[in-house]
């Protein structure tokens, strides 16, 4: 065997993968207690937001997929949250923008991430709601050893904290400095919102559904959404350079909740391929797929050549221009953009040479 290290791994009672060995350790500890897969992923998935703050978060989102054994019809999870009500064209024209800030409060969407975990448990898992939020309150509250990136990230944006983001620079720079690699830090505005939650499941009766619906509520409709609603009318420097207020109210958060949905597909040399619909990016893989075929070319499709790399970084260059100029919250881009013909037209672009044109 080559050697290598990361070697084979093997079981029989089950296994867990994540990007964190705390947020993978807690999931397997769910399964050995007897619960599902799914109650398993939701424990990681709320952990992630306590240990790895500078990629996953409670703001975020869970666009997911998945199939079960009962049932292997793939279904998409939506847990991406649309643009507040209060996203117009007019109104970023009114600030005198032409293009909605990278970051800060203008950035924001609706929080999608809490709401779409709760619905996965309510729907497939089998555990209760504390058991499964127990692992990311633990370690919101008592603390876990930061991965360096997570400092890192916070020290490329000192400056803007300490000038502009104050409630960031008291949450992250509690010394007078980033957290060092391995440095133990402790979230517990976070571990308070999470016990609150569980709070109100219990109030909520014995039911295990009526806790996690309990949950929900408390999130998109008390205590959670009117923070959010008064810190959102706030303003803060952007990456305009200018301080704005947010968008995000409460009545938004109230009138979005995460959903179940069929996938968009596509057919490709003997496999179904699943992605999310067109408020994600799962489509360009399919545009780009289509191209890839349309291109008639075998060569096209092993990336271990010059010729196969250069079709594919191509294709993808037109799928994602693709994106930037039709996909979106209302998931409802042109149906054209999976068509055959459509896909023959965009391949005719893929020249000898890379172009650095952005061609929707």
């Amino acid at each position: 065997m080559t050697f290598t290290t990361r070697p084979t791994l093997r079981g029989t009672f089950g296994m867990v993968s994540s990007t964190h060995w705390l947020a993978s350790q807690s999931a397997m500890g769910v399964l050995e207690r007897g619960g599902n897969a799914f109650d398993a992923a939701v424990a990681a998935g709320f952990v992630l937001h306590v240990v790895e703050p500078h990629l996953n978060g409670p703001a975020g989102e869970v666009p997911a997929i998945l199939a079960t054994a009962d049932d292997p019809t793939p279904r998409v999870l939506c847990g991406q949250g649309p643009a507040p009500a209060g996203a117009t064209v007019a109104h970023f024209r009114s600030l005198g923008l032409d293009l909605v800030p990278g970051s800060g409060p203008l950035a924001a969407v609706v929080p999608g991430a809490v709401d779409a975990w709760l619905l996965l448990l309510r729907d497939h898992g089998t555990r209760s709601l504390a058991e499964v939020l127990d692992p990311a309150i633990g370690y919101a509250a008592a603390g876990h050893p930061l991965v360096g990136a997570a400092g890192q990230t916070v020290e490329r944006v000192r400056s803007l904290f300490t000038e502009h983001w104050p409630t960031s620079a008291e949450r992250w720079l509690r010394h007078g400095r980033a957290p060092a690699p391995g440095e133990m830090v402790t979230n517990p505005a976070y571990a308070l919102t999470l016990r609150r939650l569980v709070d109100a499941g219990r109030a909520a009766g014995a039911d295990r559904v009526a806790q996690i619906e309990a949950a929900r509520r408390a999130w998109r409709e008390g205590f959670v959404a009117e923070a959010i609603d008064r810190f959102s009318r706030l303003p803060f420097r952007d990456s305009s350079g200018r301080p704005h207020a947010g968008l995000v109210t409460g009545a938004d958060l109230a009138g979005w909740s995460a959903t179940w949905e069929e996938p968009v597909t596509l057919d490709w040399r003997g496999h179904t391929v699943a992605k999310t619909g067109f408020w994600g990016q799962g489509p360009v893989l399919l545009q780009t797929l289509s191209m890839l075929d349309a291109l008639d070319d075998p060569r096209a499709l092993d990336p271990s050549t010059v010729d196969g790399i250069h079709a594919q970084a191509e294709a993808l260059k037109l799928a994602f221009a693709d994106r930037e100029a039709w996909y979106g919250d209302t998931g409802e881009a042109p149906a054209a953009l999976l068509s055959p013909a459509y896909a023959r037209e965009r391949a005719a672009l893929v020249g000898a040479r890379a172009s650095t044109a952005l061609r929707p």
